[in-house]
């Protein structure tokens, strides 16, 4: 596929009611969303940090600062503090992030 790593940058915000077997939607943290508790965003910044925001274990939003690259084989890489994760791109769009859950 080749995703170019500009365009993964900005915020990312789970559109759940999207999602399929296997996969994770993503949309722009502007799109029009249902009304839904506790949805997760990702913001991917050009110099390779990130913000991931979500709900805490009381339901306040907690924010959780790191670094995110993009891996050979279009992986996105995310590295915060005791954690790490990586999500293989299945499509990437400027409206839509698509990843496989597997």
């Amino acid at each position: 596929m080749g995703v170019n790593p500009t365009d993964l940058h900005g915020q990312w915000t789970h559109s759940h009611e999207e999602d399929e077997p296997g996969t994770l939607v993503f949309r722009p943290g502007d799109w029009n969303f249902p009304p839904s508790r506790g949805r997760r965003s990702i913001h991917l910044f050009a110099d390779g940090t990130l913000a991931s925001i979500g709900p805490g274990p009381d339901d306040r939003t907690r924010v959780r600062n790191g670094r995110w690259r993009l891996l050979p084989g279009d992986i996105l890489e995310l590295i915060e503090p005791g954690n790490a994760s990586r999500l293989h791109i299945v499509k990437a769009a400027k409206d839509k992030i698509v990843f496989d859950r597997h």
